[in-house]
């Protein structure tokens, strides 16, 4: 799109075209606002471009690799199967484009107008854009994102690269370090520890410490099995560019340093110094249950707007913001967010396992005809209930979890008790019955687990 010299009026403007932006561009389309998304990289964003596709893209890749060179026991013998790094980088780079060419299409056949370059409010009602034109709105939704967090002398720079530099590389490194212990670091850590990468992962604490500890352990396991090395309760001092020294003295030698310790977010150039809008003392924009900030005219949704930073959050509120800006009293309500760990095994989560009165029981992927039919037998389902047999929480660990918390998502949110759950018919053989499973031990009814002697 080019536009005049003179100031043009939208009824919204959206800065950025990530998942939650163009979601909100869309969605306000559709109910009859004329709307302006504003980008400057590509549409799509962070998740389609940098982070959640590209690295589920390159795992899948690297499962594939793996479990093609550990097939034996299912008799299928390979010899001399290797990875063209290049044909690799060249896949992951055309699902992204096709991805972004998508969402240019949904742009363009809704009437949203896109316009590329950087937006800074110069009112509450005004934005500057680059090369001087400006855009007058009623209405703004701010869906900047965020920004990988850097560490002092640790700046990123030639083979000091941050999670997106480490899934745009076009070759697979011989060794790798890698500064962080969160899920990033787990996902792209056993991601290149599959493709063949020597990889350290340097934990201040320890891997995943902030999720459930018997989840954190089989990934834990797993990462062992595959030659990651984890140096726990040790930080990264100092580099040489080719090697790293420790806390603990010890200095590791490698040809790429990937800094994953955390995301900050985007609110850099932005002018918000010239609207109402208040950032609270992470960082973040400050928004109400519509998600509109202090300022009327502005709503903020994703990672700009707080925790949790996960692109399906972003999408909802995406929706939600589209609606209110439209003048429809949505509101962002749900109840639960789930989380996904793209790890092997997988870890996803929906709800709480903690809290007064929550009772929690575990089912084991062992008691799965799929799950040992595939050799997939590392993990389990734990559901949590109160006292009424409501289902309060769900935590899936193993093959298809990703898949599986949808449902757990969906149970907690219509306040479906246990009994909903055990009594729905699952597909069998799949993982999915892990859920009904555990509910039905929950109930004191398990059929394919001993438990022992339960009270009816």
């Amino acid at each position: 799109m080019v536009m005049g010299s003179l100031p043009e009026n939208v009824d919204l403007a959206v800065i950025g075209g990530g998942v939650g932006g163009y979601v909100a561009a869309i969605r306000a389309a559709e109910l009859g606002l004329s709307v302006t998304l504003v980008e400057k990289e590509k549409l799509g964003g962070h998740c389609l471009n940098y982070a959640c596709i590209p690295s589920k893209t390159l795992i899948h890749i690297a499962d594939l690799f793996y479990e093609m060179q550990h097939a034996g026991k299912f008799g299928i013998i390979t010899n001399g199967a290797r990875i063209d790094a290049k044909a690799m980088y060249d896949w992951r780079i055309g699902v992204s484009k096709r991805l972004e060419d998508g969402v240019s299409f949904l742009c363009k056949s809704n009437g949203v107008e896109v316009v590329k370059g950087a937006a800074t409010f110069l009112s509450s009602s005004e934005l500057q854009i680059t090369d001087g034109i400006s855009l007058s709105f009623k209405k703004a939704i701010i869906a900047t994102g965020s920004m990988p967090m850097a560490l002092k002398g640790f700046e990123f720079g030639g083979n000091i690269i941050d999670y997106k530099g480490a899934l745009m590389l076009d070759r697979i490194p011989e060794s790798m370090a890698i500064i962080g212990a969160s899920y990033v670091a787990v996902e792209i850590g056993m991601l290149y520890a599959k493709l063949g990468s020597e990889v350290h992962i340097i934990a201040r604490s320890d891997v995943l410490s902030r999720f459930d500890p018997e989840a954190a352990a089989l990934v834990k396991r797993r990462m062992s099995e595959l030659g990651v090395k984890v140096h726990s309760g040790a930080e990264a001092t100092s580099h040489s560019g080719t090697s790293v020294k420790l806390s603990t003295g010890e200095e590791i030698k490698v040809e790429v340093i990937v800094v994953a310790v955390g995301l900050a977010p985007y609110t850099e150039g932005l002018g918000l110094e010239n609207t109402q809008v208040r950032l609270d003392d992470k960082g973040f924009v400050q928004v109400d249950s519509s998600l509109l900030t202090s300022d009327r005219n502005i709503f903020a949704i994703g990672d700009v707007a707080g925790e949790p930073m996960l692109a399906h959050k972003a999408i909802r509120q995406g929706v939600v913001a589209g609606e209110a800006a439209a003048g429809l009293k949505s509101g962002y309500d749900n109840v639960v967010v789930p989380a996904v760990i793209f790890s092997d095994p997988e870890i996803a989560i929906a709800g709480t396992l903690k809290g007064d009165g929550i009772q929690v029981v575990k089912f084991p992927m062992t008691g799965i005809g799929r799950a040992i039919a595939l050799g997939k037998e590392s993990g389990f389902v734990k559901i949590a209930y109160d006292g009424k047999k409501f289902v309060r929480g769900v935590e899936i660990v193993g093959q298809d979890a990703n898949a599986m918390i949808a449902e757990a998502a969906l149970a907690i949110e219509m306040g479906a008790t246990l009994e909903d759950v055990a009594d729905t018919i699952h597909p069998h053989p799949t993982f999915s019955e892990s859920v009904q499973e555990a509910a039905e031990a929950a109930l004191g009814r398990p059929i394919h687990y001993f438990y022992g002697k339960m009270a009816r």
